[in-house]
């Protein structure tokens, strides 16, 4: 079982939703990268989970329940108490994290809490943590909204009166990846949506932005570990 839920409106410019995630059975649970950052509470306690550049896997036991907070792309800011790039493909303990007394509150609080009680911790948790720390990139939006709408990372740089070598940095900062691994990301992710929406994969291909269906069959493997049809 899998249940996402919109945010509170007072945090609902940096968090897109909040989930909780129960397991049917035994296995092996696949991530795929979206430009995301996830606060997340475990059958072993509260950890982060950073923005992926590949497939990661999660392994999973019957009635394993996971509850989660997940940012917007480039929404995290400071919150964390790190730089989002160092949290790159990693999957950090909140008790390795700079401990603010948000994030110690919740790690004492949440052990034997209901899926509920911890939502509601994790997410003062996270609304204490964007009040006390600084607003992120206001460019990061535009960036990721342009790059999703199938702008070169040229023009993006351009529009907003930066260098390339700037954009890079800023986007490095705001989402732990360079413009060019972002700008693959959300492409896949709009695949994804179409695809899921019924779309013949050729058409997913050519509104996504891909040359044709084999460079999107290869760039979603290259993502996913697996092929387009069998992520389907």
């Amino acid at each position: 079982m899998y249940v996402e839920r919109l945010p509170d409106p007072a945090v609902s410019g940096r968090v897109a939703v909040l989930w909780v995630h129960v397991a049917e059975g035994d296995g092996r649970h696949l991530v795929v990268p979206d430009g995301c950052v996830d606060l997340i509470w475990g059958p072993h306690g509260p950890h982060v989970a950073g923005p992926d550049t590949g497939p990661m896997y999660t392994r999973m036991r019957a009635g394993d329940t996971y509850v989660g907070v997940r940012f917007l792309p480039g929404a995290v800011g400071g919150a964390l108490g790190v730089p989002v790039e160092e949290l790159r493909d990693l999957r950090v303990p909140v008790a390795d994290l700079p401990r603010s007394d948000a994030l110690r509150r919740m790690t004492e609080e949440g052990p034997g809490a209901s899926r509920s009680e911890l939502q509601r911790l994790m997410l003062a948790t996270v609304v204490e943590r964007l009040g006390a720390t600084a607003a992120p990139d206001p460019a990061a939006p535009h960036v990721a909204a342009a790059l999703r709408a199938g702008r070169t990372v040229a023009e993006v740089a351009r529009r907003l009166g930066l260098s390339e070598r700037q954009l890079h940095r800023r986007s490095l900062a705001s989402f732990g990846y360079s413009p060019k691994t972002l700008q693959r990301i959300v492409r896949f992710q709009r695949a994804l949506r179409l695809a899921r929406a019924g779309r013949p994969l050729a058409d997913v291909a050519a509104d996504s932005g891909y040359a044709d269906q084999a460079h999107l069959a290869n760039d979603v493997k290259r993502l996913s570990g697996v092929t387009i049809r069998r992520l389907l």
